[in-house]
């Protein structure tokens, strides 16, 4: 009988991260891992880092420094360190945290069962030297596709496995394993990213954009729903770009409602998508195609042409207020959610009042607001006229404070309307809580049921807005009102007003 090996996957940052470490806990259960939930259960504990801002690296090496406690105290032997905090860094992150006993970059996903079984055994496997992901396919998008096999691509795993490979759900399964049993998953909808917003990193170590075949897609989210997933959330680095190298840029338009009639599945919602890029169609496809959510996570990151202009992108306050008006147009209710930078390279007190005309126009349901900093490698790092970090600090103070006070007053404006709730989380003690169509898992509040009786988690339920705590409603659970296996929607609820 094999020795039996343990390994937990510890996940930090996004949820593309969190479908990279299913990816990587399919691959090593597939090769006899036993996946345990605590890493000091486990004999190797496996941190995805996540490398896009400086709070979230400090996050990341917390993560490790905290798994590294462990050995020595339990079972835990060896931490091994992958994501895009690895593959950004590379050997310059082994050098300066010997604690890690690997860092691992996305070339050794494919080996990741012999790789950590080497670190496991008292071998060392070299961190790579890294490199610009950009550089390793085609600047024609049309031709990526013929060399994406040769490319690690985190989360691209095919969906047809060979026997004894893929879960025993069958064939269509792809190389996944579900780490929680929440009712919502993410299914990755492409990699990288082909913009060069002058203040973000992630296109060099994520990549040039790629997308996933339609039909990967659908089989992995009859996969998840096998599972028992009631909804999923397409991900990406900038899902409006889908389908382009595939010669077809409305591509997403004809995948949504196919996702939508697989069976079990109760939302299907679409999230990173760029403003420049929103296109009628989709706009009419996100509003009116039942089960998918009239939900649109917007990248403003600024509203303030000159500011907007020096990150390298498009856009102004009437032309964003203009998009927002469209979108309300087919469905009033629809959730819409962005993040800010305050505090960028140049910001005058005009610019940063730009900004506060549109929030206080947008009625947006969720802000996140972040105040500039230097990302290395980006153009904005190399500009002169970088504000005090103190003017920093007060204009991301000042914005946050008018957000919170917008999101708040947004929630309100939900009162007395009718939702459809995915029940995430029932306790007698704690309350019965879930998510209503404008609201994403992690990042945009929740609904408190008032009632749990004769819920579950994974129900959908019709509920009453009655009350809101800041971002958070309350709702009141319509009696025998449960949706299940078709669109729903009730007079005057979210799904009938599209």
């Amino acid at each position: 009988m094999p020795e039996r090996r343990t390994v937990a996957l510890v996940t930090l940052g996004c949820a593309r991260n969190e479908v990279d470490s299913e990816e990587l806990a399919g691959r090593l259960e597939a090769d006899g891992w036993e996946l345990v939930e605590e890493a000091g259960d486990a004999d190797v504990a496996v941190v995805n880092t996540c490398g896009f801002v400086d709070a979230a690296k400090k996050d990341s090496v917390d993560a490790l420094l905290e798994a590294n406690d462990l050995k020595g105290h339990g079972r835990t032997q060896a931490v091994v360190a992958v994501g895009c905090m690895a593959e950004r860094y590379g050997k310059e992150l082994a050098e300066a945290l010997p604690e890690a006993d690997g860092v691992l970059g996305f070339d050794d996903y494919a080996d990741i069962s012999d790789r950590l079984q080497t670190i496991l055994n008292g071998g060392i496997h070299a961190a790579h030297t890294p490199r610009d992901r950009r550089k390793l396919l085609p600047i024609s998008p049309a031709e990526r596709q013929e060399s994406a096999a040769s490319v690690a691509l985190p989360g691209h795993a095919p969906a047809d496995l060979p026997e004894g490979v893929a879960p025993a759900s069958g064939p269509r399964a792809p190389l996944r394993r579900r780490l929680d049993g929440a009712p919502v998953a993410s299914v990755k909808l492409a990699s990288g990213c082909d913009r060069r917003c002058s203040f973000c990193a992630i296109p060099s170590f994520r990549g040039s954009f790629i997308s996933r075949r339609p039909s990967d897609v659908l089989n992995e989210t009859r996969w998840l729903a096998e599972q028992g997933v009631k909804e999923i959330m397409l991900v990406s680095e900038n899902n409006t770009s889908y389908g382009k190298d595939l010669g077809d840029i409305r591509l997403l338009e004809s995948l949504l409602p196919e996702l939508a009639e697989v069976d079990g599945i109760e939302r299907v919602r679409v999230s990173y998508l760029q403003p420049a890029e929103m296109r009628p169609g989709l706009i009419d496809v996100l509003t009116s195609t039942p089960k998918v959510a009239p939900y649109f996570d917007l990248s403003f990151q600024h509203s303030a042409p000159d500011v907007l202009r020096a990150m390298r992108r498009f856009g102004d306050t009437d032309r964003f207020l203009e998009l927002l008006d469209t979108i309300r147009s087919k469905a009033p209710e629809a959730g819409v959610r962005s993040n800010f930078i305050v505090g960028f390279p140049g910001e005058s007190e005009a610019d940063l009042a730009e900004l506060e005309r549109f929030l206080n126009g947008a009625r947006l349901d969720a802000i996140g607001v972040f105040g500039y900093s230097d990302e290395e490698g980006t153009e904005a790092a190399t500009y002169d006229n970088k504000l005090d970090q103190d003017v920093v600090a007060e204009r991301l103070a000042r914005i946050s404070r008018l957000a919170e006070e917008l999101v708040s007053q947004r929630a309100e404006e939900r009162v007395g309307q009718t939702v459809r709730v995915l029940v995430e989380s029932v306790d007698t003690e704690d309350g019965t809580y879930g998510r209503a169509a404008h609201q994403a898992p992690e990042t945009d509040g929740q609904v408190l049921l008032t009632s749990g009786e004769g819920l579950r988690i994974g129900r959908m339920v019709e509920a009453k807005v009655v009350g809101t705590e800041g971002v958070d409603l309350v709702a009141e659970p319509l009696p025998g009102v449960f949706v299940g296996g078709h669109a729903g929607g009730l007079p005057g609820s979210e799904e009938a007003g599209r």
